[in-house]
């Protein structure tokens, strides 16, 4: 079949009523990447912070060195083992034992939010270091707590030089969603390929696929260019 007659079957799977209305999967798909993205990641700052600071300050107790150690097993786990395998335990495994039930777009949420939390810990340990130690001091001799020193002194400036690194981590997220089909949520990759598999065509599907996500990542890296710059000139002033 010529390409014009493809682009005709992907034209009507999208917006032809009855034959599946594919352009609503595609907007439900692509709503559920942005959420399952975004909200992963705000979590795994969260997350992240919290292991980072653990990690970096000094272990002055037993509760600190016990504390230290099971975020190392966190993140060595959360590192080391294949996101769609930790998605697959948690949503047919660990969940369903501890007897909470969540839809499989939350289940999503929260695997992501978990396995970005590790790799934002690193991030976020290293950038940490990268703040000179006698901001701590300065902060600490103005009669700051530690608390105190590193949310208003330390951590904004850690952010600051991790900005580049968490958009990196933004950007993994949102091409990682496409295995969230294996535990029956919807996303591109699940909709465009009910699309194909509804025309018997996938290459123009899996081509439009691409294209979005080519966007969404080019949008991403402007919008960090684009925070790092506002940043600069904030130095600056």
């Amino acid at each position: 079949m010529d390409f014009i007659g493809k682009f005709k079957k992907l034209w009507n799977a999208l917006f032809i009523k009855g034959s599946g209305d594919g352009y609503m999967r595609v907007l439900t798909g692509l709503r559920n990447t942005v959420i399952i993205a975004v909200c992963g990641l705000l979590i795994g700052i969260v997350i992240g912070t919290l292991i980072a600071v653990v990690r970096v300050v000094p272990k002055t107790n037993r509760a600190l060195r016990a504390l230290d150690k099971l975020c190392t097993l966190y993140v060595a786990f959360f590192r080391g083992t294949p996101m769609v395998v930790q998605l697959l335990l948690g949503y047919f495994v660990l969940l369903p034992l501890m007897g909470v039930k969540l839809s499989s777009l939350m289940v999503c949420v929260l695997i992501f939010g978990l396995n970005s939390g590790a790799y934002v810990s690193e991030i976020m340990r290293s950038g940490l270091l990268s703040v000179d130690v006698g901001q701590t001091e300065a902060g600490r001799a103005l009669g700051l707590s530690f608390s105190q020193t590193m949310t208003r002194i330390v951590v904004p400036q850690a952010v600051k030089n991790i900005l580049p690194t968490l958009g990196n981590e933004f950007i993994t997220l949102i091409k990682e969603t496409s295995i969230v089909s294996f535990v029956g949520a919807v996303d591109l990759y699940s909709a465009f390929n009910y699309i194909g598999s509804a025309n018997y065509e996938y290459m123009l599907p899996y081509l439009a696929m691409a294209v979005i996500y080519i966007i969404m990542v080019l949008g991403i890296s402007g919008l960090i260019k684009l925070m790092e710059r506002r940043l600069r000139k904030g130095d600056k002033r």
